[in-house]
């Protein structure tokens, strides 16, 4: 998700500071266009513009989600979080003023990182905030400015936004200030083309140092994986790596895989691809696919039941069960999961030949039936 706070909001971040940062008026604004503006350049330098299959609706996503939110959603917040702190806690104010400028970057970026692990995290587990993320994953390329494609309420409903007003009326305008900077340089870079880390990957002398850097911050092949359209091809996984800046919040709580690698294909199975209009404003518009998880009508739809299907599998090939009970495509996923804690089954069949999927999806041996259908109850 891109951390830009704002035109308005580093005004008033330059109001609340004693001397601007680093003695010159607007710089970490400077700074922060010069970190887009240098991944732009280098994408267009590396050909990335010549290879792009970018549709109008894509760049009207990305464009329009990145204006809305540096210039209405981060702003409005920020103000408001400063009001409503002033208002109902006025002697906290400035009350960290007096903190080493280290300690208040790293308060406020392991505090920040620690409320988007789990904010991202629940757009992936529950159904409603993951309409307002799934445009995110809906860039069938990486790019830098994919890190801005989210529906505007997903943005108003972040809590880090509006840590960023309270940690600035507590004192830390400026701790703030350089946490957005090193912020935006981590994830612009995490979803940029350019994978730097490659050069790492390629190198076994380096590996350590690699190791070290991808267990502290998320790295382009980290980040990629988490955009993959599936875990089938044994390297992406949309259902991890929900880290922001630092990836130890993924290796804490069970969700970090490391593969070192980039995935086959980026995006949603299945995709409707709903109109810009749709993807940036739901549910003010909705989608007019009835297919599309936007539509008013749409509704997920148990399809499991207490039949085992007989499937042909070919020796070696990967496949992906369906555990959440609702694929159109039973016994395989096609990504109705997502939106829930469900998460689909990888497996690689052992020979050619018919095998007995389970359909109830209550079986013990997944994904193979073990005859819990008996007790299936629809």
């Amino acid at each position: 998700m891109g951390i830009f706070p704002g035109i308005f909001a580093y005004l008033s971040y330059n109001r609340i500071m004693d001397t601007p940062l680093f003695g010159i008026p607007n710089s970490e604004m400077v700074i922060v266009l010069g970190i887009l503006v240098g991944f732009g350049l280098l994408e267009a330098m590396a050909g990335y513009a010549q290879r792009t299959e970018r549709s109008g609706h894509d760049w009207m996503m990305e464009l329009g989600s990145f204006m809305l939110l540096s210039v209405v959603t981060k702003p409005l917040l920020f103000a408001t979080t400063l009001f409503l702190c002033q208002t109902l806690f006025p002697a906290g104010n400035g009350i960290f003023s007096g903190w080493p400028l280290v300690a208040g970057v790293a308060v406020f970026l392991l505090v920040d990182d620690f409320f988007q692990y789990w904010y991202h995290r629940f757009a992936h587990e529950y159904e409603w905030l993951w309409k307002l993320h799934r445009s995110h994953h809906q860039a069938e390329e990486m790019g830098f400015f994919v890190s801005y494609r989210n529906a505007a309420l997903y943005y108003f409903l972040m809590p880090n936004v509006w840590w960023i007003g309270v940690f600035t009326f507590l004192g830390g305008a400026k701790a703030v200030a350089i946490g957005l900077i090193l912020k935006q340089a981590v994830i612009i870079s995490s979803h940029s083309t350019l994978t730097w880390d490659s050069f790492f990957y390629r190198r076994p002398w380096l590996s350590p140092v690699m190791t070290l850097l991808e267990r502290i911050f998320i790295t382009p092949a980290f980040h990629h994986a988490h955009h993959a359209q599936t875990k089938l091809d044994g390297i992406g996984d949309p259902n991890n790596n929900f880290g922001n800046m630092f990836s130890f919040w993924d290796q804490l709580f069970g969700t970090a895989v490391y593969t070192r690698q980039f995935p086959s294909a980026y995006g949603l199975v299945n995709d409707p691809k709903e109109p810009w209009t749709a993807q940036m404003l739901y549910p003010i518009v909705a989608a007019d696919n009835p297919r599309s998880e936007l539509a008013r009508s749409f509704e997920k739809v148990s399809t499991a039941n207490a039949v085992p299907q007989e499937v042909h599998l070919e020796k070696g090939q990967a496949y992906l069960w369906c555990a959440c009970g609702k694929s159109q495509s039973q016994p395989f996923c096609d990504g109705s999961h997502h939106g829930s804690k469900f998460k689909p089954v990888r497996f690689e069949a052992r020979r050619t030949g018919p095998v007995r999927l389970c359909n109830c999806k209550l079986t013990k041996s997944s994904p193979f039936c073990d005859d819990s259908h008996i007790d299936f109850v629809p």
